[in-house]
Protein backbone atom coordinates (compact mmCIF):
# COMPACT_ATOMS: atom_id res chain seq x y z
CA UNK A 1 0.00 0.00 0.00
CA UNK A 2 1.50 3.54 -0.85
CA UNK A 3 2.04 6.19 1.42
CA UNK A 4 -1.17 8.13 -0.36
CA UNK A 5 -3.43 4.73 0.18
CA UNK A 6 -2.63 4.90 3.34
CA UNK A 7 -3.03 8.03 4.74
CA UNK A 8 -5.70 8.78 1.88
CA UNK A 9 -9.47 9.65 2.52
CA UNK A 10 -12.30 7.78 2.96
CA UNK A 11 -15.55 8.10 3.56
CA UNK A 12 -15.47 6.96 7.90
CA UNK A 13 -17.18 3.95 8.37
CA UNK A 14 -18.88 2.80 11.34
CA UNK A 15 -20.30 6.24 13.23
CA UNK A 16 -22.87 4.55 15.28
CA UNK A 17 -19.97 2.90 17.41
CA UNK A 18 -19.46 6.89 18.96
CA UNK A 19 -22.95 5.84 20.88
CA UNK A 20 -21.90 3.00 22.52
CA UNK A 21 -19.09 3.63 25.40
CA UNK A 22 -16.29 1.05 25.88
CA UNK A 23 -14.26 0.43 28.66
CA UNK A 24 -10.51 -0.19 27.47
CA UNK A 25 -8.73 -0.88 30.11
CA UNK A 26 -4.85 -1.08 30.55
CA UNK A 27 -5.44 -5.14 31.78
CA UNK A 28 -4.15 -7.45 29.24
CA UNK A 29 -2.30 -4.65 27.39
CA UNK A 30 0.69 -5.71 25.10
CA UNK A 31 3.71 -4.02 24.32
CA UNK A 32 3.31 -4.32 21.01
CA UNK A 33 0.01 -2.87 20.52
CA UNK A 34 -1.47 0.76 20.41
CA UNK A 35 -3.41 1.65 23.35
CA UNK A 36 -5.22 4.36 25.25
CA UNK A 37 -3.99 6.41 28.11
CA UNK A 38 -7.37 7.66 29.45
CA UNK A 39 -9.68 4.38 28.49
CA UNK A 40 -12.40 5.61 30.58
CA UNK A 41 -13.29 9.04 29.21
CA UNK A 42 -15.96 8.84 26.11
CA UNK A 43 -14.86 9.71 22.33
CA UNK A 44 -15.54 12.77 20.92
CA UNK A 45 -16.86 13.69 17.59
CA UNK A 46 -16.62 16.42 15.03
CA UNK A 47 -18.20 15.94 12.05
CA UNK A 48 -15.79 16.04 9.07
CA UNK A 49 -16.42 18.76 6.93
CA UNK A 50 -16.03 21.01 10.03
CA UNK A 51 -12.88 19.72 10.41
CA UNK A 52 -11.60 19.88 6.98
CA UNK A 53 -13.08 23.35 6.85
CA UNK A 54 -11.00 23.96 9.94
CA UNK A 55 -7.51 22.31 8.46
CA UNK A 56 -7.72 23.64 4.67
CA UNK A 57 -5.34 25.23 3.10
CA UNK A 58 -6.40 29.27 3.24
CA UNK A 59 -8.04 28.21 6.21
CA UNK A 60 -7.69 29.55 9.98
CA UNK A 61 -4.52 27.28 10.57
CA UNK A 62 -3.00 28.31 7.67
CA UNK A 63 0.35 29.79 8.99
CA UNK A 64 1.09 30.83 5.17
CA UNK A 65 4.86 31.57 4.68
CA UNK A 66 5.21 33.35 8.59
CA UNK A 67 8.40 33.09 9.80
CA UNK A 68 8.02 33.32 13.82
CA UNK A 69 10.10 31.37 15.55
CA UNK A 70 10.71 30.38 19.17
CA UNK A 71 13.51 32.44 21.51
CA UNK A 72 14.69 28.67 22.75
CA UNK A 73 13.76 25.98 20.71
CA UNK A 74 16.67 25.05 18.28
CA UNK A 75 15.15 23.69 14.83
CA UNK A 76 17.34 20.59 14.95
CA UNK A 77 15.42 19.02 17.92
CA UNK A 78 12.33 19.07 16.23
CA UNK A 79 14.46 16.79 14.07
CA UNK A 80 14.98 14.77 16.79
CA UNK A 81 11.55 14.50 18.22
CA UNK A 82 11.17 12.67 14.33
CA UNK A 83 13.95 9.79 14.36
CA UNK A 84 12.64 8.87 18.30
CA UNK A 85 9.07 8.65 16.75
CA UNK A 86 10.51 6.09 14.47
CA UNK A 87 12.55 4.76 17.18
CA UNK A 88 9.00 4.10 19.12
CA UNK A 89 6.21 3.91 17.00
CA UNK A 90 4.85 2.76 13.32
CA UNK A 91 1.59 2.14 12.10
CA UNK A 92 1.27 -0.03 8.80
CA UNK A 93 -2.70 -0.94 9.04
CA UNK A 94 -4.83 1.48 9.82
CA UNK A 95 -7.07 4.21 7.42
CA UNK A 96 -9.37 6.70 7.85
CA UNK A 97 -11.90 4.63 6.09
CA UNK A 98 -13.10 2.62 9.71
CA UNK A 99 -13.30 3.61 13.38
CA UNK A 100 -10.53 2.44 15.56
CA UNK A 101 -12.50 0.99 18.40
CA UNK A 102 -9.34 -0.70 19.89
CA UNK A 103 -6.28 0.16 20.03
CA UNK A 104 -5.29 -2.57 21.35
CA UNK A 105 -5.85 -4.38 18.23
CA UNK A 106 -3.42 -2.69 16.34
CA UNK A 107 0.33 -3.43 15.97
CA UNK A 108 3.14 -0.99 16.73
CA UNK A 109 5.66 -2.61 14.54
CA UNK A 110 8.49 -0.66 16.32
CA UNK A 111 9.06 -1.55 20.00
CA UNK A 112 8.02 0.39 22.62
CA UNK A 113 11.13 1.05 24.28
CA UNK A 114 13.80 3.63 23.20
CA UNK A 115 16.51 1.44 22.64
CA UNK A 116 17.64 2.40 18.67
CA UNK A 117 16.18 -0.14 17.09
CA UNK A 118 16.40 2.20 13.74
CA UNK A 119 19.90 1.98 14.32
CA UNK A 120 20.95 -1.22 14.99
CA UNK A 121 18.17 -2.98 13.09
CA UNK A 122 18.16 -6.64 13.92
CA UNK A 123 21.70 -6.72 15.06
CA UNK A 124 25.05 -7.80 13.43
CA UNK A 125 23.78 -11.76 13.33
CA UNK A 126 20.72 -11.07 11.50
CA UNK A 127 21.86 -8.20 9.72
CA UNK A 128 25.56 -8.75 8.98
CA UNK A 129 25.77 -6.59 5.83
CA UNK A 130 25.05 -3.09 8.33
CA UNK A 131 27.95 -3.89 10.03
CA UNK A 132 32.40 -3.61 9.28
CA UNK A 133 33.62 -7.31 9.47
CA UNK A 134 37.24 -6.53 9.62
CA UNK A 135 39.24 -6.32 12.34
CA UNK A 136 38.44 -5.72 16.34
CA UNK A 137 35.21 -4.02 14.89
CA UNK A 138 33.97 -6.67 13.29
CA UNK A 139 30.46 -7.14 14.03
CA UNK A 140 30.43 -3.87 16.36
CA UNK A 141 30.75 -0.97 13.91
CA UNK A 142 28.85 0.05 11.83
CA UNK A 143 28.77 0.82 8.10
CA UNK A 144 28.58 3.94 6.40
CA UNK A 145 28.41 5.50 2.84
CA UNK A 146 32.58 6.60 3.46
CA UNK A 147 33.08 2.69 3.41
CA UNK A 148 31.39 1.73 0.15
CA UNK A 149 33.29 4.20 -2.16
CA UNK A 150 31.28 2.90 -5.25
CA UNK A 151 27.50 3.68 -4.13
CA UNK A 152 28.72 7.19 -5.92
CA UNK A 153 27.16 10.52 -4.71
CA UNK A 154 28.69 12.05 -1.86
CA UNK A 155 29.20 8.77 -0.15
CA UNK A 156 31.61 9.99 2.34
CA UNK A 157 28.71 11.95 3.89
CA UNK A 158 26.09 9.68 3.31
CA UNK A 159 23.82 6.50 5.08
CA UNK A 160 25.30 3.28 3.42
CA UNK A 161 23.10 2.40 0.49
CA UNK A 162 22.66 -0.62 -1.96
CA UNK A 163 22.66 -0.69 -5.51
CA UNK A 164 18.97 0.88 -5.94
CA UNK A 165 20.04 3.45 -4.03
CA UNK A 166 17.64 2.94 -1.33
CA UNK A 167 19.50 3.75 2.88
CA UNK A 168 20.85 0.32 4.32
CA UNK A 169 19.38 0.97 8.05
CA UNK A 170 17.01 -0.29 10.82
CA UNK A 171 14.22 1.79 9.97
CA UNK A 172 13.73 3.32 6.20
CA UNK A 173 11.51 6.12 7.38
CA UNK A 174 14.78 7.69 8.53
CA UNK A 175 15.68 8.48 4.91
CA UNK A 176 12.56 10.31 4.04
CA UNK A 177 13.92 13.21 3.88
CA UNK A 178 17.62 14.52 4.31
CA UNK A 179 17.55 15.86 7.16
CA UNK A 180 16.51 13.04 9.58
CA UNK A 181 18.82 11.09 6.72
CA UNK A 182 21.91 12.82 8.00
CA UNK A 183 20.70 12.95 11.89
CA UNK A 184 20.65 8.91 11.51
CA UNK A 185 24.22 9.15 10.31
CA UNK A 186 24.81 11.15 13.04
CA UNK A 187 24.36 8.63 15.77
CA UNK A 188 25.88 5.65 13.44
CA UNK A 189 29.07 7.82 13.92
CA UNK A 190 28.44 8.23 17.41
CA UNK A 191 28.47 4.79 18.15
CA UNK A 192 31.10 4.02 15.65
CA UNK A 193 32.66 6.48 17.89
CA UNK A 194 32.08 5.00 21.22
CA UNK A 195 33.33 1.63 19.81
CA UNK A 196 36.91 3.29 19.15
CA UNK A 197 36.68 4.77 22.73
CA UNK A 198 35.75 1.55 24.37
CA UNK A 199 38.31 -0.52 22.00
CA UNK A 200 41.01 1.72 23.19
CA UNK A 201 40.18 2.41 26.79
CA UNK A 202 39.03 -1.28 27.76
CA UNK A 203 40.00 -3.48 25.21
CA UNK A 204 36.66 -4.79 24.36
CA UNK A 205 36.77 -6.71 20.90
CA UNK A 206 33.84 -8.14 18.53
CA UNK A 207 30.68 -9.42 20.01
CA UNK A 208 31.48 -7.93 23.19
CA UNK A 209 32.72 -4.73 21.85
CA UNK A 210 29.12 -4.68 20.19
CA UNK A 211 27.21 -4.82 23.16
CA UNK A 212 28.93 -2.53 25.25
CA UNK A 213 28.90 0.30 22.75
CA UNK A 214 25.72 -0.34 22.16
CA UNK A 215 24.60 -0.10 26.05
CA UNK A 216 26.56 3.02 26.31
CA UNK A 217 25.08 4.77 22.87
CA UNK A 218 21.93 4.11 23.54
CA UNK A 219 21.95 5.57 27.29
CA UNK A 220 23.57 8.52 26.24
CA UNK A 221 20.87 8.85 22.92
CA UNK A 222 18.11 8.46 26.26
CA UNK A 223 19.65 10.66 28.06
CA UNK A 224 19.30 13.75 25.39
CA UNK A 225 15.23 12.66 24.93
CA UNK A 226 15.34 13.18 28.18
CA UNK A 227 17.00 16.45 29.42
CA UNK A 228 17.47 17.97 25.88
CA UNK A 229 14.16 17.16 23.55
CA UNK A 230 11.67 16.67 26.78
CA UNK A 231 12.88 20.06 28.77
CA UNK A 232 12.83 21.80 25.17
CA UNK A 233 9.20 20.77 24.75
CA UNK A 234 7.26 19.80 27.49
CA UNK A 235 9.46 22.01 30.17
CA UNK A 236 12.08 21.55 32.91
CA UNK A 237 9.61 21.72 35.71
CA UNK A 238 7.43 18.96 34.17
CA UNK A 239 10.22 16.69 33.82
CA UNK A 240 11.33 17.15 36.89
CA UNK A 241 7.92 17.18 38.25
CA UNK A 242 7.97 13.54 36.67
CA UNK A 243 10.76 12.19 37.55
CA UNK A 244 10.88 13.51 41.12
CA UNK A 245 7.16 12.42 42.06
CA UNK A 246 6.14 10.02 39.65
CA UNK A 247 3.53 9.51 36.68
CA UNK A 248 0.46 10.17 37.50
CA UNK A 249 -1.65 8.85 34.24
CA UNK A 250 0.70 6.35 32.18
CA UNK A 251 0.75 3.67 34.85
CA UNK A 252 0.80 0.14 32.96
CA UNK A 253 2.49 -2.86 33.71
CA UNK A 254 3.94 -3.02 30.43
CA UNK A 255 4.93 -0.38 28.53
CA UNK A 256 2.92 0.66 24.74
CA UNK A 257 2.03 3.78 22.90
CA UNK A 258 -0.94 5.52 23.74
CA UNK A 259 -2.89 6.91 21.23
CA UNK A 260 -3.31 10.21 22.64
CA UNK A 261 0.44 10.53 22.45
CA UNK A 262 0.68 9.34 19.10
CA UNK A 263 -2.11 10.47 17.67
CA UNK A 264 -2.72 13.59 19.07
CA UNK A 265 0.13 15.08 21.52
CA UNK A 266 3.07 13.73 19.86
CA UNK A 267 2.22 15.97 16.77
CA UNK A 268 3.18 18.89 17.82
CA UNK A 269 5.65 19.04 15.81
CA UNK A 270 3.97 19.49 12.58
CA UNK A 271 3.40 23.31 14.22
CA UNK A 272 6.97 23.52 14.92
CA UNK A 273 8.62 22.61 11.86
CA UNK A 274 10.27 25.37 10.17
CA UNK A 275 9.89 24.76 5.75
CA UNK A 276 13.18 26.86 5.61
CA UNK A 277 16.84 25.74 7.29
CA UNK A 278 19.98 26.72 7.16
CA UNK A 279 22.06 23.48 7.11
CA UNK A 280 25.67 24.89 6.56
CA UNK A 281 27.36 28.36 8.01
CA UNK A 282 27.02 30.75 5.73
CA UNK A 283 24.58 29.31 2.95
CA UNK A 284 21.24 30.42 2.11
CA UNK A 285 18.12 28.56 3.64
CA UNK A 286 17.07 25.51 1.95
CA UNK A 287 13.58 24.62 1.39
CA UNK A 288 12.62 21.28 3.54
CA UNK A 289 10.31 19.63 0.59
CA UNK A 290 13.16 21.17 -2.14
CA UNK A 291 15.49 19.34 -4.20
CA UNK A 292 17.73 19.56 -1.76
CA UNK A 293 16.52 18.44 1.77
CA UNK A 294 13.24 16.97 0.52
CA UNK A 295 14.35 14.23 -1.54
CA UNK A 296 14.58 11.30 0.04
CA UNK A 297 15.29 7.43 -0.48
CA UNK A 298 18.40 8.36 -2.59
CA UNK A 299 22.02 8.68 -2.26
CA UNK A 300 23.05 12.22 -1.41
CA UNK A 301 24.01 14.07 -4.47
CA UNK A 302 24.73 17.57 -3.30
CA UNK A 303 27.35 18.70 -0.86
CA UNK A 304 24.27 21.08 -0.04
CA UNK A 305 22.12 18.58 1.64
CA UNK A 306 25.08 17.75 4.15
CA UNK A 307 23.86 19.19 7.72
CA UNK A 308 26.57 20.74 9.88
CA UNK A 309 24.73 20.01 13.27
CA UNK A 310 26.31 23.15 14.45
CA UNK A 311 23.82 24.82 12.78
CA UNK A 312 20.61 23.30 14.02
CA UNK A 313 21.45 22.07 17.27
CA UNK A 314 23.13 23.96 19.92
CA UNK A 315 26.69 22.72 20.51
CA UNK A 316 29.91 23.75 22.28
CA UNK A 317 30.47 25.61 18.51
CA UNK A 318 28.33 28.72 19.74
CA UNK A 319 26.78 28.68 16.00
CA UNK A 320 23.80 31.01 15.32
CA UNK A 321 21.46 28.18 15.44
CA UNK A 322 18.12 28.26 13.73
CA UNK A 323 15.37 28.13 15.62
CA UNK A 324 12.19 26.08 15.07
CA UNK A 325 8.60 28.01 14.44
CA UNK A 326 6.59 28.81 17.30
CA UNK A 327 4.12 25.58 18.70
CA UNK A 328 0.86 27.40 18.05
CA UNK A 329 -2.69 26.58 16.00
CA UNK A 330 -0.68 27.51 12.59
CA UNK A 331 0.72 25.36 10.48
CA UNK A 332 2.85 26.44 7.48
CA UNK A 333 0.98 26.59 4.28
CA UNK A 334 3.52 24.25 2.39
CA UNK A 335 1.66 21.43 5.23
CA UNK A 336 -1.62 22.32 4.11
CA UNK A 337 -1.17 21.86 0.37
CA UNK A 338 1.12 18.57 1.01
CA UNK A 339 3.43 18.70 -2.77
CA UNK A 340 4.32 15.13 -2.61
CA UNK A 341 0.33 13.90 -2.04
CA UNK A 342 -1.26 13.52 -5.88
CA UNK A 343 -4.66 12.13 -4.90
CA UNK A 344 -6.27 12.28 -1.77
CA UNK A 345 -6.23 14.82 1.18
CA UNK A 346 -3.28 17.11 0.80
CA UNK A 347 -3.75 18.87 4.31
CA UNK A 348 -1.84 17.45 7.01
CA UNK A 349 -3.99 19.20 9.77
CA UNK A 350 -7.23 17.73 7.93
CA UNK A 351 -5.69 14.63 8.25
CA UNK A 352 -4.47 15.07 11.71
CA UNK A 353 -7.73 16.22 13.33
CA UNK A 354 -9.80 13.46 10.86
CA UNK A 355 -7.01 10.49 12.30
CA UNK A 356 -8.79 11.63 16.02
CA UNK A 357 -11.76 11.02 15.12
CA UNK A 358 -11.25 7.99 13.51
CA UNK A 359 -9.14 6.74 16.78
CA UNK A 360 -12.28 8.05 19.12
CA UNK A 361 -9.98 10.02 20.92
CA UNK A 362 -11.53 11.89 24.13
CA UNK A 363 -12.04 15.76 23.63
CA UNK A 364 -9.44 18.06 24.80
CA UNK A 365 -11.59 19.36 27.22
CA UNK A 366 -12.27 16.11 29.08
CA UNK A 367 -8.59 15.08 29.13
CA UNK A 368 -7.40 18.59 30.96
CA UNK A 369 -10.49 18.03 32.98
CA UNK A 370 -9.55 14.65 33.89
CA UNK A 371 -5.83 15.91 34.75
CA UNK A 372 -7.35 18.69 37.36
CA UNK A 373 -6.23 21.46 35.33
CA UNK A 374 -6.84 24.81 36.19
CA UNK A 375 -10.58 26.06 34.90
CA UNK A 376 -9.08 28.79 33.94
CA UNK A 377 -6.79 27.66 31.54
CA UNK A 378 -9.43 25.43 29.98
CA UNK A 379 -11.28 28.49 29.33
CA UNK A 380 -8.70 30.46 28.29
CA UNK A 381 -7.96 27.54 25.67
CA UNK A 382 -11.50 26.91 24.61
CA UNK A 383 -11.65 30.86 23.56
CA UNK A 384 -8.75 30.45 21.33
CA UNK A 385 -10.31 27.56 19.83
CA UNK A 386 -13.23 29.34 19.39
CA UNK A 387 -11.80 31.90 17.04
CA UNK A 388 -10.84 29.26 14.78
CA UNK A 389 -14.43 27.33 14.25
CA UNK A 390 -17.24 28.67 16.45
CA UNK A 391 -19.08 25.13 15.49
CA UNK A 392 -16.83 23.40 17.94
CA UNK A 393 -18.68 24.48 20.47
CA UNK A 394 -21.70 22.50 19.66
CA UNK A 395 -18.96 19.46 19.92
CA UNK A 396 -15.72 19.35 21.81
CA UNK A 397 -12.31 20.09 20.75
CA UNK A 398 -10.04 18.02 19.05
CA UNK A 399 -7.41 16.77 21.28
CA UNK A 400 -4.85 17.77 18.44
CA UNK A 401 -6.19 21.36 18.14
CA UNK A 402 -6.44 21.75 22.17
CA UNK A 403 -2.86 20.68 22.70
CA UNK A 404 -2.05 23.26 20.02
CA UNK A 405 -3.88 26.14 21.18
CA UNK A 406 -2.96 24.94 24.51
CA UNK A 407 0.66 25.77 23.89
CA UNK A 408 -0.19 28.98 21.96
CA UNK A 409 -2.51 30.68 24.21
CA UNK A 410 -0.60 29.29 27.78
CA UNK A 411 2.82 27.83 26.34
CA UNK A 412 5.76 26.06 28.16
CA UNK A 413 6.12 25.88 32.16
CA UNK A 414 9.52 27.63 33.07
CA UNK A 415 11.96 26.87 36.50
CA UNK A 416 10.25 30.45 37.75
CA UNK A 417 7.02 29.69 37.69
CA UNK A 418 5.49 31.43 34.66
CA UNK A 419 4.95 30.05 31.62
CA UNK A 420 6.12 30.86 28.12
CA UNK A 421 3.41 31.15 25.08
CA UNK A 422 4.13 29.36 21.55
CA UNK A 423 8.15 28.18 23.45
CA UNK A 424 6.55 24.44 24.08
CA UNK A 425 3.84 22.36 24.97
CA UNK A 426 0.93 23.18 27.62
CA UNK A 427 -0.35 21.46 30.63
CA UNK A 428 -1.98 18.68 28.79
CA UNK A 429 0.68 18.10 26.14
CA UNK A 430 3.30 18.19 27.93
CA UNK A 431 2.07 16.04 30.31
CA UNK A 432 0.98 13.56 28.01
CA UNK A 433 4.18 13.64 25.99
CA UNK A 434 6.84 13.47 28.96
CA UNK A 435 4.82 10.66 30.67
CA UNK A 436 5.13 8.65 28.14
CA UNK A 437 8.07 8.57 27.14
CA UNK A 438 9.76 8.52 30.81
CA UNK A 439 7.57 6.02 31.35
CA UNK A 440 8.83 3.97 28.40
CA UNK A 441 12.11 4.49 30.05
CA UNK A 442 11.38 3.49 33.34
CA UNK A 443 9.19 0.51 31.98
CA UNK A 444 12.54 -1.10 30.28
CA UNK A 445 14.71 -2.66 32.40
CA UNK A 446 17.42 -2.25 29.69
CA UNK A 447 17.35 1.65 29.57
CA UNK A 448 19.48 3.90 32.41
CA UNK A 449 16.05 5.05 34.09
CA UNK A 450 15.18 1.25 33.96
CA UNK A 451 18.90 -0.79 35.38
CA UNK A 452 20.37 2.33 36.50
CA UNK A 453 18.78 5.92 37.66
CA UNK A 454 22.39 7.14 39.68
CA UNK A 455 23.56 6.53 36.00
CA UNK A 456 25.02 9.76 34.14
CA UNK A 457 26.77 10.51 30.59
CA UNK A 458 30.25 10.93 30.39
CA UNK A 459 31.02 15.18 30.17
CA UNK A 460 31.98 14.96 26.08
CA UNK A 461 28.85 13.10 25.26
CA UNK A 462 26.01 14.61 27.86
CA UNK A 463 24.19 16.95 25.27
CA UNK A 464 22.56 16.22 21.96
CA UNK A 465 24.79 18.53 19.92
CA UNK A 466 28.17 16.77 21.75
CA UNK A 467 26.34 13.22 20.49
CA UNK A 468 26.08 14.81 16.87
CA UNK A 469 29.36 16.56 16.71
CA UNK A 470 31.46 14.14 17.59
Amino acid sequence: MSDVEHHGMKKLEGIGRFYHHHDHTAGGQRDDRFGRMFPNLPAAYVPAHILSDIGKSKGPMDGKSLNDRTDSVAAGVIFFGQFVDHDITLDTTTTFDSVIDQPGEIANVRTPVLDLDCIYGSGPEAQPYMYDQAGASAGAKLLTGADNPGQGGQFAEDLLRGPNGRAMIGDPRNDENRVVSQLQLAIIRFHNHVCDTLHAEEGYAGSELYEHARRVCTWHYQWAVVNDLLTAVCGKPVVDRILGSGRKHYRPDVPYIPVEFSVAAYRFGHSMIPMKVQVQQGASDLELFGPTLGRGFAPLSNPAGIVDWDELIDTPAAHSVARAQKLDTKLAGDLLKLPFVTTGEASLATRNLLRGNAFKLPGGEQVAEAMACDPAQIEKVTKKVATLSPKLSEYGIPLWLYILAEAEVIGRAEPDGSTKEGEGLGPVGATIVAETIIGLLELDDTSFLGANRNWGPREEWNTLGKICTV
